[in-house]
């Protein structure tokens, strides 16, 4: 078997395993919809193995910092008993937001997969921070490489969810453009490969001790 031969086959192993995940993050979405809460969901993964996974808990307790990827982000480290999440993925059923995205590239997230774009309030989309470079350049102490990002997973099945909550509510927020397609013009998905820090003097001496206490 050739080179490239097993790198497709990994390849569609990743894809298939990513459409797993999503689909359990939608259906977790649906549950945020079911408690009151808007329907925004967030797993985390080590390979195939989930470690963390949550809903928005907003409305529950008043707290508008308790978005879903936080409180996975939370979890996942108390979890595995680190900060660094370097070896891991978040799915979100809708873009991460901006707040969401700087804990993202701090705890080292490799890879960001997301269902619908967030152009409005989007960390990739709007804001940027998910492909920053220059907070891993300047700042590589504190974030981690550029994590691949996949946008626009599962859209349809992720929108269906926002539609059958409340029809109203969907209608009003596509008319506005806080949600958008996240397909680029040939109808493929986003698709950004993680790109890894420049391998610096000074970044080896900022992250040595770093690296140390968070592995």
């Amino acid at each position: 078997m050739t080179h490239n031969s097993v790198a497709v086959r990994s390849e569609i192993g990743q894809q298939e395993l990513d459409k797993k995940m999503m689909m359990r993050c939608i259906r977790l979405s649906a549950v945020a919809g079911e408690r009151g809460e808007f329907p925004f969901a967030s797993i985390i993964c080590e390979g195939d193995r989930v470690i963390a996974e949550s809903t928005n808990e907003v409305a529950r307790h008043a707290d508008v910092t308790r978005h879903a990827e936080l409180l996975a982000i939370s979890e996942a480290q108390k979890k595995l008993g680190k900060k660094n999440l370097s070896n891991c993925s978040i799915y979100s059923n809708v873009e991460p937001c901006v707040m969401c995205s700087f804990p993202i590239r701090e705890t080292r997230i490799s890879r960001v997969i997301y269902a619908i774009s967030s152009p409005l309030m989007g960390g990739f989309s709007k804001w940027n921070v998910l492909r920053d470079s220059e907070l891993s350049n300047v700042m590589p102490e504190a974030f981690g490489m550029i994590p691949e990002v996949v946008g626009g997973l599962l859209q349809h099945e992720a929108e269906a969810v926002w539609r059958k909550w409340n029809p109203l509510i969907w209608t009003v927020i596509k008319h506005r453009g806080c949600f958008g397609d996240a397909v680029e013009n040939d109808g493929q998905l986003v698709h950004m490969h993680a790109i890894p820090n420049r391998n610096s003097l000074l970044r080896r001496i900022f992250t040595f001790g770093m690296d140390r206490h968070s592995v």
